[in-house]
Order: structure tokens, then C-alpha cells, then sequence
């Protein structure tokens, strides 16, 4: 299956640009980022008496210009059970849609969407940290910050698969660019099969 990478909590902009140029220079992998969340005050949540305000943090992450097919960023962080306390933590969102991925992967393929009920269901979430509007998830969408919404009866479930590219394509969303990844892998173990062999065309 694809590589993924993830750095969980790791929101600056100097380490994520790193990761970016990272997995863009392996193109084996994708990273499933975390962005900087600001509060009312557009000031960078750094502790949990902020409470995010998601305006000023889609504007915070678009005056990035982020473009690229082998990132995407998910929002808002999520409170999970730690198994080993069983106390309440909150957690980054790379924490559970990496197992979201996985899922996805297990009930289906790679170049499957990881996102909605059946695929981009969070089992493991107790809740979102902002209970996102149908207004707040569109402008989240729309620049490129995949929502993590709380949906009546069904809980809290992945709800977009847009890389962060800025050109429209195939390559925009998450599955397509995990099918190349997966291509990749599977054309290069094939062609270590052939390497040296005689060409008997």
C-alpha cells in the first residue's frame, strides 16, 4: 500500500514546507498534514483555552499558496480515548485520518476516496473539536482543508479528499494521487524483474 507520512501536532510552516518538499522529492509517499489553527483573535492556537475560529484559519492557510498532489490537510483536531488511561485527549487530525486511510484501504482499495461514512468513518472519535456548519465545511473545502464533520446519527466521519493542488485535475484529489503512488510501486517491482534479462524481442 502507499506510503504516508504524518507529523503529528508539527503545524509550523517551516517543518510542513519541509515535509511537502520531502515527499514531493520521494514521490513514493504523501503527507497527511496539520495546519496551524487561529482563534477569533487570528492568533495561532497554541493551548486548549483557544478555541479555533475556522475563518482565520482558512485565510491563515491560503495566503500559503500551498500547491501540490502529495499533501493533504484535514481540520479541526479531534478528542479520542487514550486506551492506556482511558482519560479524554485531543488530538491532530493526522492522528486519526491516517486510520481512516487504513480503513479505506482494508474495505477497499487505495484508489478509493477515504472519505464519507463507509471509509472515512473516525470509530475511535468521541468528537470534533468545532462542530463544523454546512457553511464552515464548503469554505474549508474550497480552500483545500478537508473537514472532519460530525454528521447526525452517523458521528464523526472524514468528509472531503482534496490534495492540497490548486489546478483542477485528477491529481486533486487524494485517491488519485494514491493510485499513482500505488502504480509506482508496482511498475518498479516489475521492471527489477526484467533488469539484465536478455532482450529476446
Amino acid at each position: 500500500f502507499p506510503s504516508h507520512d504524518t507529523l503529528p501536532g508539527m503545524r509550523h510552516e517551516s517543518i510542513t514546507d519541509y515535509a511537502i518538499t520531502t515527499v514531493e522529492n520521494r514521490f513514493d509517499a504523501m503527507l497527511i498534514m496539520d495546519i496551524e489553527e487561529r482563534d477569533q483573535f487570528n492568533t495561532v492556537v497554541t493551548s486548549s483555552a483557544q478555541s479555533p475560529h475556522v475563518a482565520n484559519t482558512v485565510t491563515a492557510f491560503k495566503n500559503r499558496v500551498l500547491d501540490t498532489s502529495f499533501a493533504a490537510s484535514y481540520f479541526p483536531d479531534v478528542t479520542v480515548q487514550d486506551p492506556d488511561t482511558g482519560g479524554l485527549v485531543a488530538v491532530p487530525p493526522s492522528v486519526v485520518t491516517l486510520g481512516a486511510y487504513s480503513l479505506n484501504d482494508k474495505v477497499g482499495h487505495p484508489w478509493f476516496a477515504p472519505a464519507g461514512i463507509n471509509r472515512g468513518g473516525l470509530n475511535t472519535v468521541l468528537q470534533a473539536e468545532l462542530k463544523l456548519t454546512q457553511g464552515n465545511r464548503d469554505s474549508l473545502y474550497a480552500n483545500n482543508i478537508n473537514p472532519i464533520a460530525t454528521l447526525p446519527k452517523q458521528g464523526v466521519v472524514v468528509f472531503g479528499q482534496k490534495t492540497l493542488q490548486k489546478a483542477q485535475s485528477a491529481l486533486d484529489r487524494v485517491n488519485v494521487r494514491r493510485l499513482m503512488i500505488e502504480l509506482k510501486s508496482y511498475i518498479r517491482q516489475i521492471a527489477d524483474t526484467v533488469v539484465f534479462e536478455q532482450n529476446t524481442i
